[in-house]
């Protein structure tokens, strides 16, 4: 069975297990409900690098929700044709366009480089008003906000990615739009 269609089913599995806790009366825990959300949601899409596998790219596992690793240096982006394209994508964890270069961030639970040092109210706050670190810079394309969410559900994430294994990875900083054109 390819990893693909396992994840599908352990997806479904948790959600029927934690359909069939709610039906016994039974809480799911924080953690599961924050590992749910964040597959859901699809987080290790553009928190999580890539490799070459036997089908082609796929998710490096051993460095899941790690961000742009530190070691890889992209060129300048391409100019961006005229139409509607605006984004352009170097290994799903970097992405330039308008904005200049973002970058997917360190999720895991490391205290340097990850969301280690970073409180649940850090957390909750950034990601309902998509300020970094809860009071900092925008959150860059593609990354989502998400002011609707309710604090419960963001702090199961927070509760969730505080158990992802520590990977060190000091992920670049954003680059701006004119620095990006050189």
């Amino acid at each position: 069975m390819n990893r693909a269609v396992l994840s599908l089913w352990v997806a479904f599995a948790l959600v029927v297990v934690g359909a069939v806790a709610a039906a016994a009366g039974e809480e799911v825990s924080a953690v599961e409900r924050g590992k749910y959300l964040v597959e859901l949601i699809g987080c290790g899409h553009c928190h999580t690098p890539m490799k070459m596998g036997p089908q082609g790219p796929q998710h490096d596992e051993a460095r899941m929700y790690s961000g742009h690793p530190s070691g890889v240096e992209l060129p300048p982006p391409p100019a961006l044709p005229p139409g509607p394209w605006n984004a352009i994508t170097g290994g799903m964890t970097a992405w330039a366009g308008p904005w200049g270069i973002s970058y997917g961030t360190n999720l895991t639970s490391d205290k340097e480089t990850g969301l280690g040092a970073w409180t649940e109210e850090m957390f909750v706050t950034a990601l309902k008003t998509g300020k970094h670190l809860g009071m900092g810079r925008d959150f860059l394309p593609p990354m989502p906000v998400y002011p609707t969410a309710s604090v419960e559900d963001l702090k199961a994430m927070f509760a969730y990615f505080m158990t992802v294994p520590p990977i060190a990875n000091e992920v670049p900083e954003p680059v701006p739009p004119a620095a990006a054109a050189r």
